[in-house]
């Protein structure tokens, strides 16, 4: 298995998918059903594929992801080849980098307890897996508006 095996519910979501991708796999419906009661392993097989399938796609798609705790929010640009990262840091216990309101708070009226952080790196693993990776470390979803805001932010 390359990166993991969906949940119930990301199953669910792509159900109409699944049964796609049995019929390309040459898997009927009663095949299907049979498989699940004689031959569970093979069945968890076809369920490790088309997971690495659909997170494959999914990772190729994505752009931009961040981590954002108390004291630090980072935002990585997902190139094609490397990976730019803005880092925002507060040593003081006071400011709070984990919510977009707290951010635009601290950017606007706290700057000066601010420290930045730019880099760039190339990638160590295929660009899908450092994506997975980074996921599963606590990275979510984010915005190419969000980078290009601090981009300019910082840049001024």
């Amino acid at each position: 298995m390359k990166y993991r095996i969906l949940n119930k519910e990301e199953l669910e979501i792509f159900d109409e998918d699944f049964k796609y991708f049995l019929i390309a796999n040459g898997v009927s419906n009663e095949e299907w059903i049979e498989m699940n009661d004689s031959d569970q392993d093979r069945a968890i097989q076809i369920v490790e594929l088309f997971s690495d399938t659909v997170l494959q796609k999914v990772y190729e798609k994505v752009r931009f992801i961040e981590h954002r705790s108390v004291s630090s929010c980072m935002v990585f640009k997902l190139n094609d080849d490397n990976i730019d990262m803005i880092s925002l840091n507060s040593s003081n216990e006071n400011l709070d980098l984990s919510s977009p309101e707290s951010i635009h708070e601290a950017l606007v009226n706290h700057s000066d307890v601010l420290s930045t952080f730019r880099s760039e790196k190339k990638y160590v693993k295929i660009r899908e897996e450092e994506i997975h990776d980074m996921l599963a470390q606590g990275c979510v979803n984010s915005s190419e508006a969000f980078w290009i805001l601090l981009d300019k932010v910082l840049s001024d």
